[in-house]
């Protein structure tokens, strides 16, 4: 069976009340139980970073769903996939960039060595809300001297205005 982009985006569940009282939670997982329906999400990704102005030179996933997809994307743009994680968890020499999230700061890390100066960078991840942890993310790519060329997501969180506070262009699947 294959899937529509469409049909993919009917597959997010939402769970009211989720981590807490007044959240409505939108989980990606179920499209993970139709690997029909992962292949057309992450095809739909390749098309659109594909179709930049720029060439992608490498896939930055987010911990812990940008880890889901990224890797999938970079294998079919034949780029390196790079992971952003929490701080203490990668080995060798890190970059760190602490991040604001929506109850308190926290750090992540990325090997130093992952990307070279001047490659253009997407970075991934499920979903953008305040903005936070993705800005994180963009300034790792920074500070090792890359460049941003587009933050992807599944959803998007409207109302919180994240991509305010990001550098690069910002696309979602999934606008609510």
């Amino acid at each position: 069976m294959s899937f529509t982009i469409e049909q993919v985006k009917a597959l997010v569940a939402e769970y009211p009340d989720f981590p807490e009282k007044g959240i409505l939670f939108r989980d990606i997982f179920p499209i993970f139980h139709h690997p029909a329906a992962v292949e057309c999400l992450v095809e739909h990704f390749v098309e659109r970073i594909r179709s930049l102005d720029k060439r992608a030179d490498v896939i930055v996933g987010l911990d812990a769903r940008g880890f889901l997809f990224g890797p999938l994307i970079a294998l079919k743009l034949n780029v390196p996939f790079v992971p952003v994680r929490k701080q203490g968890k990668l080995p060798g020499n890190v970059v760190s960039a602490t991040y604001v999230k929506e109850y308190g700061p926290d750090v992540f890390d990325m090997q130093a060595d992952s990307i070279k100066k001047g490659q253009n960078v997407v970075i991934v991840d499920d979903l953008l809300a305040t903005g936070g942890s993705c800005k994180g993310a963009e300034d790792l790519v920074a500070k090792l001297q890359g460049n941003v060329i587009l933050n992807a997501f599944v959803i998007k969180l409207v109302g919180l205005e994240g991509d305010k506070k990001l550098r690069a262009p910002t696309y979602a699947l999934i606008e609510c």
